[in-house]
């Protein structure tokens, strides 16, 4: 059960969720000299925050192109309930696989890649016609991709 059902998030967890997703390395202190708290206060909240699964992990943004993962490609694979699992287990072991979502609509999943070729693309489009239709668009640009939330607006909600 998350956190926000069991126990409402106050000013100051959410002020504490800001400041970590602007700098996950900053130190318990200066969390909570940024934060108005002291340090033992918020590592608590901060421990509290990871149990109750707000707080998913802490991990190095790195950008694909820079390892050479310069095709993204979002690929909508429209299949049967029989090949679910199927799907589910080739987007794990597939590393240019960067997100797989189960979708309502027409499609059954729409997959995120990034490879370092249009060789790379081709061959997961393959690989995932197995298990039903696809329909893939390739990205031309990324302007915006978020990677925080704005939690501003969630008191009182």
């Amino acid at each position: 059960m998350p956190l926000a059902s069991k126990h409402r998030l106050d000013e100051i967890d959410l002020a504490i969720l800001t400041e970590l997703q602007a700098d996950a390395r900053i130190s318990t202190s200066e969390l909570a000299r940024r934060v108005g708290r002291s340090a033992p206060a918020v590592a608590e909240r901060v421990r509290k925050l990871e149990e109750a699964g707000v707080i998913e992990g802490y991990r190095a943004q790195i950008n694909p192109e820079a390892l050479g993962f310069a095709v993204i490609a979002l690929i909508e694979l429209t299949t049967t309930p029989a090949h679910y699992n199927g799907v589910n287990r080739y987007a794990e072991k597939t590393p240019e696989v960067r997100e797989c979502h189960f979708v309502t609509g027409g499609a059954s999943f729409i997959v995120r890649v990034a490879t370092r070729s249009i060789d790379d693309l081709r061959r997961i489009i393959e690989e995932l016609s197995a298990f039903g239709t696809t329909r893939t668009s390739v990205a031309l640009a990324s302007p915006i991709i978020k990677t925080s939330f704005d939690l501003s607006g969630l008191l009182g909600s």
